[in-house]
């Protein structure tokens, strides 16, 4: 895999180059509540700019139907990215049409343009391979040069991070250098202890990544929604709390197969509770109840992990020489359950190995609740994707990179 030092010492001044980044930026109305992944493609764009470039970013945003929606527009990424630029940046009000044709004709030597949510046009998504080839075409037709630097979408097969590279000569950011390099050290002659925190939702988000970390972690540390199924598995009461019925043989024999393979699969001893789930946007207080793990009253809800798994997952990661993060321990959006997941955060900032926040909800959670991000050896831009290369997988968007 060609990587961005190398297309910059060949040179790239007044060469268009296509940045495919992820801008992929969670939005109230159009103001960005973080903007953490903007600031992670602008080591790539500045260098490229700097060097004499013409440079395009393109990204997705969020999940439009296929065609234009002002909710999904790219416009307010746009205007953040040349704030932290310092310097404009031009916006293409579509993304193959007459805008971004002007746009991208209108740039030079060392100035940067974004087009439109790639997602507006149904062939960045398509299933049919002919309909994302042509959309992959008129995109080629734009630049001279790719540049894959979205990690948090290499895991998608879509028109712009998987069929656009074959199009050109093509190369990786510093982002989605940084990021395998990240990645190696958690699967590569790994430090041990290696601990594994997971949290979030849904457990099936997470079965792949725990069958394939069986094999590999010595601690996993299980939190968030996820963990209702594991005790329901093990035949705990969880109330009213989220399970997934339909995931609990699986679970069972993941229990299993810990316990054989020597293994800690570590569960909570304790949760906070309430009578349902919190209005996120009023934040009111909740009258939240500590109670134990495998006791939840039949009326209420688990919304995340108690004090005394607090405790016990600090000690599990106090040693630990490597540590993945992945998914928060409860509903941290609302102060009357942001602790478990401030505990894990604060305990990785402890740890006194190579800590590595898997992206998504841990990055936010991160950001939401203080931490200095400098705190954490990584944060990863692409949970999804982080996820994925974990369980092993082949990634569409870094296998269209490799040369």
């Amino acid at each position: 895999m060609k990587t961005i030092d190398e297309l910059l010492s060949e040179g790239v001044a007044g060469k268009r180059v296509f940045v495919r980044a992820d801008l992929n930026v969670p939005l109230d109305g159009t103001t960005i509540t973080d903007d953490g992944r903007i600031r992670a493609v602008v080591p790539t764009v500045r260098a490229l700019a700097d060097a004499g470039a013409r440079v395009i970013v393109a990204s997705h945003l969020g999940r439009p139907k296929g065609a234009p929606d002002p909710a999904f527009s790219l416009a307010p990424a746009a205007a953040r990215l040349g704030e932290l630029l310092g310097t404009e940046v031009a916006f293409a009000e579509d993304t193959v049409g007459p805008s971004a044709g002007s746009t991208v004709a209108a740039l030079t030597d060392g100035s940067v343009a974004v087009i439109e949510n790639l997602r507006f046009n149904p062939g960045e998504t398509a299933k049919d391979d002919a309909e994302r080839a042509a959309f992959a075409d008129r995109l080629a037709a734009l630049a001279d040069i790719y540049v894959g630097d979205g990690f948090g979408a290499v895991h998608r097969r879509h028109a712009s991070v998987f069929d656009l590279p074959a199009r050109l000569p093509h190369y990786a950011g510093h982002l989605i250098a940084t990021e395998l390099g990240v990645l190696r050290k958690l699967t590569d002659d790994v430090a041990r202890p290696y601990v594994v925190a997971l949290g979030g939702a849904k457990v099936s988000d997470k079965l792949a990544v725990i069958d394939e970390l069986l094999g590999r972690a010595d601690r996993i540390l299980v939190g968030g929604g996820m963990v209702f199924t594991f005790l329901k598995a093990q035949g705990h009461e969880i109330g009213v709390s989220l399970v997934q019925e339909d995931q609990i043989p699986a679970v069972r024999e993941y229990l299993e197969r810990a316990e054989k393979s020597g293994v800690e699969l570590v569960l909570p001893v304790d949760l906070v509770v309430a009578g349902g789930f919190p209005d996120l946007k009023a934040k009111a207080p909740t009258h939240p109840e500590t109670v134990a793990a495998d006791a939840v009253p039949a009326d209420r809800m688990g919304l995340d992990i108690g004090p005394e798994t607090r405790a016990l997952y600090a000690s599990k990661l106090a040693d630990a020489a490597t540590v993945f993060w992945n998914g928060p321990m409860g509903v941290f959006e609302h102060p009357d359950y942001a602790e478990g997941t401030r505990a894990v955060a604060q305990a990785l900032v402890d740890a006194p190995g190579f800590t590595v926040v898997g992206g998504g909800d841990s990055a936010a959670a991160v950001r939401t609740l203080g931490f200095d991000e400098k705190a954490f050896d990584h944060i990863s831009t692409g949970g999804g994707a982080s996820l994925e290369y974990l369980e092993g997988k082949t990634l569409p968007g870094l296998a269209a990179l490799e040369d």
